[in-house]
């Protein structure tokens, strides 16, 4: 949260490099993270290959050396007639100034780094892009408020939240793997950057705690030091005590800024001076620090520390999400929802819909709501049919864009990759209209049905609270000129292992993923208007790869097989 209004004094800030804008998407989508992992399979033959050819050249080097060492140890250390000998003297002499300087000065080292580099360039444009980097970092963040974890577990390679004062596990990793401090200080240092300072000093405590420990000293792989944790800290602990308070004073038109001094929470203050403390022991003479240090000193005096570390931690608000708290709850609960699928209205039966088609064999139909009416047929999709339309939709998976008025674009608040795949009668893609067509008795051919979207979800996959149906005029929804989106069919091409429900926010209810079913709800009441009960979100996919293809179905084109209503209340 930015604070313009309370800047009374000059602090010497950290300074954050400005990066070149890049496009990433590899984040959008688990399959290309998988992909991800041939390309490193490449980088690791690359430096095999490089250790290899050093290998060799060091063992040059240790050649020279105890051919050096044993002249000294042996001849040198002999008679002085050794060094009459004028082929001594010239060997002596050639050695220190051409050998010497062929050591020292190689190209070998250089030559052998630059075809690793020319090896790793070659791969640059397959690798993830500082935009891929802040997105895997959001997407932990994201999986961390949504699911309530705590970033202690996670850094552990586990997956609990706290109940009742005791830590929960939320899902059980096959394999777990375990965050380094220079892992947690990235994570940190994506939230500093966005001045999201809840987020930054929960993994940066995480950090320097990391690096304080055993095994916590740099390497050669690490962007960051314990020195750029602590500093890092500091700083966000100091702003998390000032900005709240600070903001509120601002919005209530209050109090000028010159007096607020007095009214900072100074209990970060106090523990934002003992971190800055600390570097200063690691670097004593780093000039931005040592003035912090002062400033800090001078606050607790005007403002004699009042809380604890940690204290004013607030989770920052969302821009697009009014429902996170429902949202949350029903992502947390995984479809579990006993009171509402207690309901006797609700039932399982076998359904024909009166099609001959289905006759012989019926869908496996479960009633999951009548207001919205939301339906899930289980089976409706083959492991290969699935594997088919995964197939045919990887070559067009593109960053999913969302509807901002009358154009198209990418949000924070949707993260996946979608593609849109056309079929005719004897495709896949067709056989599945077809039986879309039976189900709902509904007319899907374009444009009265739109070309089946298929969807990759990415780390910490997601999208928010959202109406499928048009609720603005100039929507691209009307492109097709077929009326609004009246009903929508989404197909489960894939199971995940954790997360990743449908939550039906106002509706008060949540659908886990079950694979090869589909969901079927009325986006429209009979009358046309929306039905509000069907504001959904897809949930962060906590572990998993989760795929979905949705079918819209439009108005136009359903006059007899969905007929208005008379009552203008239906």
């Amino acid at each position: 949260m930015k604070c313009p209004t309370c800047v009374c004094f000059s602090w010497s800030l950290l300074t954050v490099a400005v990066i070149p804008v890049s496009v990433g998407e590899m984040y959008t989508s688990l399959l290309n993270v998988k992909q991800a992992i041939s390309v490193e399979r490449k980088l690791i033959d690359y430096l095999r290959t490089y250790i290899d050819q050093e290998l060799e050249r060091l063992e040059d080097i240790k050649r020279f050396y105890a051919k050096v060492s044993n002249l000294h140890t042996e001849l040198y250390k002999g008679p002085a007639t050794a060094m009459a000998n004028p082929l001594v003297a010239f060997t002596l002499i050639k050695r220190l100034h051409s050998e010497w300087l062929n050591v020292v000065y190689s190209n070998e080292a250089l030559e052998n780094m630059q075809a690793l580099r020319s090896s790793y360039e070659e791969e640059e444009a397959d690798l993830p892009k500082r935009e891929d980097l802040q997105g895997a970092a959001k997407g932990l963040m994201r999986l961390q408020d949504v699911y309530s974890l705590q970033v202690a577990s996670l850094v552990r390679g586990r997956f609990q939240r706290v109940s009742n004062g005791k830590p929960i596990d939320i899902y059980l990793p096959a394999v777990s793997v375990l965050l380094s401090g220079d892992d947690c200080f990235l994570v940190g240092k994506v939230a500093y950057e966005q001045e999201d300072y809840y987020h930054s000093v929960q993994w940066l405590e995480e950090s320097v705690r990391l690096f304080r420990g055993p095994g916590g000293e740099w390497s050669p792989e690490n962007e960051g030091t314990l020195e750029d944790a602590l500093d890092h800290l500091a700083f966000s602990h100091f702003k998390v005590g000032t900005c709240g308070k600070c903001t509120f004073y601002k919005l209530t038109g209050g109090l000028r800024c010159s007096k607020l001094v007095s009214l900072f929470q100074t209990g970060n203050v106090s523990y934002a001076l003992s971190l800055s403390q600390e570097l200063l022991h690691h670097d004593p003479m780093n000039g931005r620090v040592l003035l912090n240090v002062e400033k800090y000193e001078k606050l607790l005096l005007t403002s004699p520390s009042k809380s604890v570390r940690g204290s004013g931690l607030r989770r920052p608000t969302s821009n697009y999400l009014r429902t996170r708290d429902t949202y949350e709850r029903l992502c947390q609960t995984q479809g579990s929802q006993p009171m509402h699928f207690g309901n006797p209205r609700l039932f399982c039966d076998y359904f024909t819909n009166g099609d001959p088609g289905l006759l012989l064999l019926p869908a496996r139909r479960e009633v999951l709501s009548l207001q919205p009416y939301v339906v899930l047929y289980h089976d409706f999709i083959t492991d290969t049919e699935a594997e088919d339309i995964k197939a045919f939709a990887q070559p067009g998976l593109r960053r999913s864009v969302v509807a901002t008025g009358e154009k198209q674009e990418t949000a924070e608040y949707r993260i996946s990759k979608s593609a849109w795949l056309k079929g005719s009668a004897q495709s896949t893609v067709g056989k599945l209209d077809q039986r879309i067509s039976m189900l709902t008795g509904l007319n899907v051919t374009h444009p009265y049905g739109e070309y089946l979207q298929v969807v990759n979800y990415g780390i910490g996959g997601h999208y928010e609270p959202h109406f499928d149906h048009a609720t603005s005029p100039s929507s691209p929804v009307f492109k097709l000129k077929t009326g609004n989106r009246v009903a929508t069919f989404m197909i489960y091409l894939s199971s995940v292992e954790a997360g990743g429900s449908t939550a039906f926010i106002y509706a008060n209810f949540s659908v886990p993923v079950v694979e090869r079913a589909a969901i079927f709800w009325w986006n429209l009441h009979r009358n046309g208007q929306g039905d509000v009960d069907t504001l959904h979100a897809g949930c962060p996919v906590l572990v998993g790869d989760k795929w979905v293809a949705n079918k819209w179905i439009h108005e136009h084109g359903q006059e007899f097989q969905h007929r208005c209503s008379l009552n203008p209340e239906e």
